[in-house]
């Protein structure tokens, strides 16, 4: 019989970046053991750049919208993990047995606010793209569902 994948929902204040590579990573790495999704507090517009460096990785993402958190208030989810400060001092209290795990993830589009190009704005982006696949290839292993 087949272990049912883990429900996981990434959650950053506007679901436009972080919490969007984070999904788009686990769909694309760990879909076999984790069910991803994403939502945000705030949710804003999926953050174009983002689009971009998932893209070069082979990972689309395009298609995603952002949603707020709100959307996941009757589905059981296993884990929530909060990718940035604000998410995880705001996160609603979910019912059942949802574990909150916060893991932060600096923020590309304010690393980029004083680039002085497209091209070294990347680099953030980039950055934060390839720490949060580090993160995501590890899942569910790297979080101690014990507690």
């Amino acid at each position: 019989m087949a272990t049912p994948k883990l429900k996981v929902l990434f959650l950053c204040t506007g679901n436009a970046c972080r919490s969007q590579m984070a999904e788009g990573w686990a769909r694309h790495l760990r879909g076999d053991r984790v069910e991803p999704f994403s939502a945000g507090v705030d949710p804003h517009r999926l953050n174009p750049l983002a689009v971009q460096v998932m893209a070069e990785c082979g990972v689309d993402i395009a298609g995603h919208t952002s949603k707020h958190v709100d959307t996941f208030s009757d589905i059981p989810l296993d884990i929530v993990v909060t990718v940035c400060g604000y998410a995880h001092e705001t996160c609603p209290a979910f019912p059942g047995p949802t574990r909150v795990v916060h893991v932060g993830f600096d923020d590309p589009p304010t690393l980029a606010m004083t680039a002085q190009s497209e091209a070294e704005a990347l680099t953030h982006y980039r950055r934060v793209r390839d720490e949060i696949k580090t993160f995501v290839e590890n899942l569910p292993d790297n979080l101690d569902l014990k507690k």
